[in-house]
């Protein structure tokens, strides 16, 4: 079974994956990982992802990168979002996430164009997705945990420029595919959120 699971930053998608691929006994990629892979590897090349040349060039990163935890912060976050507006960076990864997806015994895959381009034949599409307000308050609580200081206004401000630049891009932009579920987790604690998830394959499964 091939699980797509998309929608915008810090709507719980990750953390939600995760959880659906260990319930099923599935592999799991987070392929905005690999994106921010790239916008962190153009910065250690001294390049700017705005670049197209730069952000392709960075696509050759080493495998290590992705166990660094600098992926995880808002920075590297903004840098994955600017990089992956390329076409040509889309296309070198594309391959990567594609052969993931297509393995034997299924996989569960999230990201922004899961279910629309990476794995449009996908078992179960879901969207999750929440609002600005709500996305910025859980990145902020995440990021005060782990000692980071940033403002709740600038976390917002960011994820409002990372949306627009998500669904604003002519090559895959971040939108639900047609037959995909869509989850609003903006008023829901993950577990219930994971219970959500779990009922919508189940009743897709059964229809």
């Amino acid at each position: 079974m091939i699980i797509a699971v998309d929608g915008p930053t810090a709507s719980g998608k990750g953390t939600i994956s995760k959880k659906l691929a260990t319930h099923f006994g599935l592999p799991h990629l987070d392929t905005g990982l690999l994106y921010r892979a790239v916008g962190r590897q153009v910065i250690l090349n001294g390049g700017d992802p705005d670049n197209a040349g730069d952000a392709l060039t960075a696509v050759a990163f080493p495998d290590e990168l992705l166990d660094d935890p600098v992926l995880r912060n808002e920075a590297t976050g903004s840098l994955a979002s600017r990089a992956s507006v390329h076409p040509a960076v889309r296309k070198a990864l594309f391959e990567r996430q594609r052969a993931f997806a297509k393995q034997g015994g299924g996989a569960v895959l999230d990201g922004r164009d899961i279910g629309t381009v990476i794995a449009p034949d996908a078992d179960v599409k879901l969207f999750i997705t929440a609002s600005v307000t709500a996305r910025a308050q859980r990145r902020f609580n995440e990021m005060e945990q782990r000692g980071v200081s940033i403002s709740l206004s600038e976390i917002e401000a960011d994820l409002e420029r990372r949306d627009a630049r998500d669904t604003g891009r002519k090559d895959a932009p971040l939108l639900a595919a047609e037959d995909a579920f869509v989850i609003d987790t903006s008023e829901l604690g993950i577990e219930e959120a994971f219970a959500a998830a779990l009922e919508t394959i189940a009743q897709s499964q059964t229809s």
